[in-house]
């Protein structure tokens, strides 16, 4: 099973076109350890030849050009991209659709409440649905993967994590922490061969780390260094849990919640740019890469 990561960052990329904090900075002006970002996204194959999207950003056309094997093949028109999967019905990771939308078939796998979303949302109409269907995953139900052409060869388990509903789905105080369907884990497998791609989670309960236990590779939330981060910069208002986040650092963090799970290969991705993780001379990243973690960027390329 071959995985690509299409984009490593949180929301906004990195750097976000508006944003004048540190990292930012270093990146607008070129910094080698400053690497530019585009928005959480991996593409994953199990035969090098028919790729399934793990969710689809705003940045899925640049990311496309950036990854070769996502390139059209054939006359007159092709696409190696047979499905999308989605974890949520974030902005970061649905807008994507409407870049494929020129009329080529493909499979959308998500619950039926990220479904019901785009359902009520006209604008993804743009998807001709007698080109591309839209298959509902249940909970805790291992599904194969469909394409144009048949089964992909890829199984998709979802599971609940804590979260809450995106942000312009807010009505209210939302329940931040709710296990339900609008956030969940995926579980990817191929084969006898799994990992597991989780980009937004407020917490590690100890279902979800006995679920992770012994994992051979696990993709997870490292939006914050701290809870407080975007605040403290004067980046934004809320917290990282209020945004349904845990932090990376601290006693209750996600280094620490995952030190004793086993898991042998753990990667940090959908990374905020106020988080000083994503600067290699960072004592930040230092600190995670002594705990070990990998930290994501665009194009790193892993097979199982």
């Amino acid at each position: 099973m071959q995985i690509v990561v299409l984009g490593s960052a949180a929301g906004g990329g990195f750097p976000q076109w508006n944003c004048h904090c540190a990292g930012c900075r270093r990146a607008f002006a070129g910094d080698p350890a400053a690497r530019p970002r585009t928005q959480s996204s991996l593409a994953v194959s199990a035969d090098g030849e028919s790729w399934v999207l793990l969710n689809a950003t705003p940045d899925l056309r640049q990311q496309i050009l950036n990854a070769p094997v996502l390139h059209p093949r054939r006359e007159p028109r092709h696409s190696p991209i047979s499905a999308v999967v989605l974890s949520n019905a974030d902005v970061d990771h649905v807008t994507g659709l409407l870049v494929l939308r020129e009329s080529y078939p493909f499979t959308v796998h998500a619950t039926r409440r990220i479904q019901a979303v785009l359902a009520g949302n006209r604008i993804f109409d743009v998807l001709n649905r007698d080109l591309v269907r839209r298959e509902p995953l249940t909970l805790d139900r291992p599904a194969a993967v469909t394409g144009p052409q048949g089964p992909t060869g890829i199984t998709v388990e979802v599971f609940a994590v804590p979260g809450k509903v995106a942000l312009y789905l807010e009505e209210g105080v939302p329940d931040v922490g709710a296990e339900t369907e609008d956030t969940v884990g995926l579980r990817i497998s191929s084969g006898d061969k799994s990992f597991t791609y989780i980009p937004g989670c407020a917490r590690v309960t100890p279902a979800l780390a006995d679920r992770l236990r012994g994992a051979e590779l696990v993709f997870f939330d490292g939006t914050l260094w701290t809870d407080d981060e975007m605040i403290r910069h004067g980046t934004g208002t809320k917290t990282g849990q209020r945004m349904g986040h845990i932090s990376v650092s601290g006693p209750d963090g996600t280094i620490a919640a995952f030190a004793g799970l086993g898991v042998r290969r753990k990667v940090f991705i959908h990374i905020n740019n106020t988080n000083p993780m994503l600067l290699d001379d960072s004592p930040e990243r230092a600190e995670a890469e002594a705990a070990g973690w990998t930290i994501a960027h665009d194009g790193l390329a892993l097979t199982l």
